[in-house]
């Protein structure tokens, strides 16, 4: 953490996305391996990637945490001291777990590993942080369901030294932090060993029994019938009330999420972050920033638990994805007085884009003399992946490497 300030803290599902994260300001980013993760369809660190995580992540001044939060079962206990001792040597930081037996076999085979309780244990009071960090925890990560006031009790009730996380952004669900057995009844797969199939989000109708093959619409109120579907949680704008209630590190959601979300999510928590801890008197959220959470996919926002009970928690008229930008381009290099890029969505010489940069508020300009990888002139970028340039002049200042180029929808 910087300073003692508020951790900012990344997913990452892959290893262009930990770069991303870390390119972007991530304080720690947290993954998962190839098991023992509560996101099978990201868990892609197998035991040598983790090692070069670590090393990128610490040669970046940041940590790396581990997921080991699912819910094993009898016979997968067997390899998992194994496990935990080679993610130990590989230079994790530390291990986000759930299950009590996992907690007490991660002591015996790593002593003095850092210890961080998962979200999906349900942390909600100060007795429960107690009890966990007598067994060796370093931080809880709480439930979702807590308001300001319930966390600012927990932080002050608790050992000084006990770490408190809490999620600020991204997907939330229906069920208590995530303890929820609606997929296994309906698709066969566990929610709690990361394999969820979000049937909360799908669309219902009601059939009466006498009338099979009658369906009728399910209506939470005239919107729609998507009556489990919950907004996305975004608390962007109470960094300072976080800060105050004694947060130690602020999580954002999205480990099988894009390494798009995760640089424009990222980018915006980190400048808020040091904005606050710079001018804290006084400190509101600058409207741009707002406005780049509102540029990745998402679903209608909302603050969750913080005030207390959501009143406007659920999105009824559908379970798509609000997109109001598409990303044209990655920045590769600059040389002499042009800018390499790789493509990464069709656009037009002439078109309006933004370039987004770390630490920095977006610039929009006309991207004009376009040129393929061969430096011949094009109309545009069609082909998937295809090297592209533009002259540096078009900007106010030379980017830097990994910088994002992307294009407003109703541009």
């Amino acid at each position: 953490m910087r300073n003692n300030q508020m951790e900012v803290l990344s997913p990452a599902g892959d290893f262009e996305r930990l770069e991303t994260a870390l390119r972007y300001g991530a304080d720690a980013v947290y993954l998962g391996s190839t098991a023992y993760g509560m996101r099978a369809s990201a868990a892609s660190f197998d035991l040598d990637s983790l090692k070069k995580a670590a090393a990128l992540a610490h040669q970046k001044g940041a940590r790396l945490y581990l997921t080991c939060n699912t819910l094993p079962r009898n016979d997968e206990f067997e390899g998992l001291p194994r496990f935990l001792r080679d993610a130990a040597d590989a230079g994790v930081d530390a291990f986000i777990v759930t299950d009590l037996g996992v907690l007490s076999l991660l002591r015996e085979s790593v002593p003095g590993a850092e210890i961080h309780i998962s979200t999906q244990a349900g942390v909600v009071n100060y007795m429960a942080a107690r009890e966990f960090y007598k067994m060796g925890a370093k931080r809880v990560v709480l439930a979702r369901e807590l308001s300001l006031e319930e966390i600012a009790t927990i932080r002050d009730k608790t050992p000084p030294d006990l770490e408190i996380e809490v999620f600020v952004h991204g997907a939330m669900c229906l069920s208590f932090s995530g303890r929820c057995v609606l997929s296994n009844y309906m698709a066969a797969r566990d929610a709690n060993r990361g394999q969820c199939a979000q049937p909360c989000r799908w669309k219902y109708t009601l059939m009466e029994e006498k009338r099979p093959g009658q369906y009728f619409p399910v209506f939470e109120d005239q919107d729609g019938t998507y009556i489990l579907n919950a907004k996305d949680l975004c608390l962007l704008p109470y960094i300072d009330k976080l800060a105050e209630a004694g947060v130690t590190s602020l999580k954002i959601e999205g480990r099988a999420k894009s390494a798009y979300y995760v640089a424009a999510v990222t980018n915006a928590y980190r400048i808020a972050v040091d904005e606050y801890y710079a001018h804290p008197e006084g400190w509101k959220l600058p409207e741009w920033l707002s406005e780049e959470v509102r540029k990745v996919s998402h679903r209608d926002y909302s603050t969750g638990f913080l005030f207390g009970r959501p009143e406007a928690g659920q999105r009824y008229d559908g379970a798509g994805y609000i997109r109001l930008c598409d990303v044209a381009a990655v920045i590769d290099r600059v040389e002499g007085e042009r800018v390499y890029c790789t493509q990464k969505n069709r656009f037009f010489d002439g078109d309006e884009l933004e370039l987004m940069e770390p630490s920095k508020q977006p610039v929009r300009f006309k991207i004009t003399g376009l040129q393929n990888g061969d430096g011949e002139p094009i109309p545009d970028t069609r082909h998937p992946a295809m090297a592209f340039s533009f002259p540096l002049s078009l900007l106010p200042h030379t980017p830097q490497p990994g910088s994002i180029l992307r294009k407003n929808m109703d541009a």
